[in-house]
């Protein structure tokens, strides 16, 4: 259960594949235009339930509960052992050595 004020993601179908312009490329019209966007929740809901929240910027945006408390989940993948390799190659060409 979020509470109202809770911090949230929420997830709106802006237009259907069918709605957009026939000018794109095909592999993006056929694809739904979709919007998330995080605000403030104006009152309590559940996920899933269709809300509305308040932006950082003050703007009004409703749409599906998603996410209490987003955060961002991106990273830059797995350990690579190359990329060390790689490091120790450019600082040797670079400064002349390992110091």
């Amino acid at each position: 259960m979020a509470k109202k004020g809770d911090w949230v993601q929420i997830h709106n179908i802006v237009l259907k594949p069918e709605e957009r312009s026939e000018s794109l490329p095909e592999d993006t019209k056929v694809n739904p235009l979709e919007m998330w966007v995080k605000g403030h929740l104006t009152s309590d809901a559940e996920i899933g339930d269709e809300v509305e929240v308040i932006t950082r910027t003050g703007r009004k945006a409703t749409g599906k509960l998603v996410k209490v408390n987003p955060y961002f989940e991106h990273n830059f993948g797995v350990f690579v052992p190359e990329i060390l390799e790689i490091d120790d190659m450019v600082r040797k060409l670079t400064f002349g050595g390992e110091d």
